[in-house]
């Protein structure tokens, strides 16, 4: 009896001992997961295509073109995330960007056809975004959507026989929308890939050519790629 009250006490002692050591192991995986929140400063390079429509008309007389610049950018951005005890990462984050998006070049036609002897172009050689971000951490991965506030300047222009017929230029402001995902390579480094839909709504000029009302859009798309550093 007395053997059998000893080697239970043990094996209950074993059991309480084990049972400490698996929630000092455990409570040290949760302490040891990586925290997003914090500030952050970084540098990103992509590449963009967008839609550009164009018109000038005057009463039912139309005429029509497509810009549509596409090419690289390049720039900064910088930011802060807040996680809280569910995981979840909400922020906000701004970039600024140099551009080189050209585009022109494309069929410019009226309500009869082609145009001969006509040569449009466009270029985009800055934009920028503030954005709201919402994600969900898991450990040193974040999944995110994001979306706010785009601008950007835009020039484009129509020449018919190598003479200038009209030139504009100015900057574009709408919205935009996205999606990407982080990972921290170390507790500071941290590399992000992202898409991004933006809209940079569109501009009316009253007198393009004489009475004619002219209107273009701009909507781009663009695949980032990206390093920060968190503090």
């Amino acid at each position: 009896m007395m053997r059998t009250l000893l080697a239970t006490t043990v094996l209950l002692g074993l059991a309480g001992t084990a049972g400490a050591a698996d929630a000092v192991v455990y409570d040290q995986a949760v302490s040891s997961a990586y925290n997003w929140s914090g500030i952050y400063v970084g540098a990103a390079i992509g590449y963009a295509w967008g839609d550009s429509p164009f018109e000038n008309r005057t009463g039912d007389y139309v005429q029509r073109t497509d810009y549509d610049p596409d090419g690289v950018l390049g720039g900064v951005y910088v930011g802060y995330n807040h996680q809280f005890a569910n995981n979840v990462v909400l922020g906000i984050d701004a970039d600024i960007n140099a551009a080189h998006l050209t585009g022109g070049g494309g069929e410019y036609s009226d309500n009869d056809g082609p145009l001969v002897g006509l040569d449009t172009s466009s270029k985009m050689n800055w934009n920028g975004a503030v954005r709201a971000r919402a994600g969900y951490a898991m450990d040193r991965f974040l999944p995110y959507v994001a979306g706010g506030l785009s601008f950007g300047g835009y020039e484009f222009e129509l020449l018919g026989d190598n003479v200038l017929m009209f030139s504009e230029k100015e900057t574009m402001v709408g919205w935009n929308i996205g999606a990407g995902i982080e990972y921290a390579a170390t507790d500071n480094l941290i590399l992000r890939a992202e898409y991004r839909y933006s809209d940079f709504g569109s501009k009316d000029y009253a007198e393009l050519r004489g009475e004619e009302a002219g209107k273009i859009k701009l909507r781009t798309h663009d695949i980032r790629l990206g390093l920060a550093y968190k503090f």
